[in-house]
């Protein structure tokens, strides 16, 4: 009687220890991917898209021209080049999250600084500070920090979800930083946006100093990881996929400052008002966001070289079109800058995971540290080489003809690039 009681009695609840530890995970990465997302509206806002309104006040108020005043700009972008790769490599060993949280303590004294400037060789050295600063805070920061807190499998879903937070930006902080100006001067506007860095500093720190995936920290010891890291930017050294991805970004990244630079111009060139202009360029935010959105929704699984293939054919066609557009109807231009704005939105994601899909798993922050350097020193000098090839003739023609010409060696290098890691892909049996 009592052994069949025994045997009725209800078994005790077991739960699966193993599936709990991924659910908290997973949780966890959703919440770090968030919390970094949100952190690129601010960097991405308060380091870079107010640059231009704040430079036009400075000049008026400190008598500087332009020249100077973006020269410092492209100081800064050559400093962050320099820092791209030891900063990964730092990400690469755990660090990412104290470094970002620095980071932007850092950049809030910057700014606090910047306010307060009253000689060019004062906002110089500001410039590079901020530069060295968003090597360790923008895209690139928060990819190599949700690729070592994440397993691989969910890499590509929280990069997208980094990227959807940061298409807002521009549309966020362009307006606000106009109104600060507006009702405060740009010396009290660059203190408010010091107080918002202030803020994501101390939020990094108690949300991402610690995001480190576990299945390496349990079952890797640090040393082992280094090794790893090591033997993995030797080996794509040593890959022609590598190369031709770093040739492909960097013409991309020409491509895209020179474009974002002078596309107000380009645009009142063709025969837009000023205020027409302002109207076609409002559209990139929004388009952008809605790329990503696209891709998220229904290409999730499409692999990356695919999509980047398919949207790297868009760049050059778009700007052979403004090349030969006659017309000064605001829609065709809208049509244009959309379908720009919609290319380069998914090649942010694109950017993001070639390196873990394409090169290597490991050591995400080094090789994409590397992929950095070029991108950024492109960035530093291309609106400088634009501006120059204007001057020749006094007119964007042939800064049109010279960016078609770039952007389809950018599509043809990371087609040559797709079709080799594919290639590679099938004779390995993935």
């Amino acid at each position: 009687m009592s052994q069949r009681f025994l045997n009725s009695a209800p078994k005790p609840l077991i739960i699966d220890q193993s599936f709990m530890s991924r659910f908290i995970d997973r949780k966890k990465a959703s919440s770090i991917s968030h919390v970094l997302g949100a952190g690129q509206v601010c960097a991405w806002g308060t380091l870079y898209y107010c640059f231009p309104l704040i430079a036009i006040e400075m000049g008026k108020d400190l008598g500087w021209s332009k020249e100077m005043i973006y020269f410092g700009a492209s100081l800064g972008m050559l400093i962050n080049a320099l820092c791209a790769y030891p900063v990964g490599i730092a990400f690469d060993r755990g660090y990412g999250g104290w470094l970002m949280s620095i980071a932007s303590l850092l950049a809030s004294v910057m700014l606090a600084f910047w306010s307060k400037v009253t000689t060019i060789e004062y906002f110089y050295a500001i410039s590079i500070c901020i530069g060295a600063l968003q090597a360790c805070t923008l895209y690139e920061a928060a990819f190599a920090v949700i690729s070592n807190a994440v397993e691989s499998t969910q890499i590509r879903s929280r990069i997208t979800v980094i990227t959807l937070w940061g298409g807002f930006a521009s549309t966020v902080f362009i307006p606000m930083e106009q109104y600060l100006i507006n009702e405060m001067g740009w010396r009290t506007s660059l203190q408010c946006l010091c107080l918002i860095n202030l803020f994501w500093a101390f939020l990094y720190f108690f949300t991402i100093r610690n995001a480190k995936n576990s299945a390496v920290t349990n079952f890797q010891s640090e040393k082992s990881k280094k090794i790893e890291n090591q033997s993995a930017v030797k080996s794509a050294l040593h890959n022609s996929v590598f190369w031709l991805l770093l040739i492909a970004l960097t013409l991309y990244s020409v491509t895209f400052t020179v474009f974002i630079f002078h596309a107000y111009p380009i645009l009142q060139e063709k025969g837009l008002s000023s205020v027409d202009a302002v109207k076609v360029l409002m559209v990139l935010g929004p388009i952008q966001v809605l790329g990503r959105m696209l891709i998220s929704q229904f290409a999730s699984r499409v692999p990356v070289r695919i999509i980047g293939s398919v949207f790297a054919l868009v760049f050059p066609l778009v700007f052979i079109g403004l090349l030969f557009v006659k017309s000064n109807d605001l829609f065709i231009f809208m049509f244009f800058i959309a379908c720009y704005g919609l290319s380069n939105g998914i090649f942010t994601i694109v950017r993001g995971l070639v390196v873990p899909e394409m090169v290597s798993r490991q050591a995400y922050g080094a090789i994409n540290g590397l992929i950095t350097i070029p991108m950024m020193i492109a960035r530093a000098v291309g609106p400088g080489v634009a501006a120059s090839l204007w001057m020749l003739h006094q007119s964007y023609q042939d800064v049109l003809m010279l960016v078609i010409l770039v952007s389809l060696t950018f599509a043809i290098a990371f087609w040559s690039a797709a079709w080799i890691s594919r290639t590679r892909k099938d004779d390995s049996g993935d």
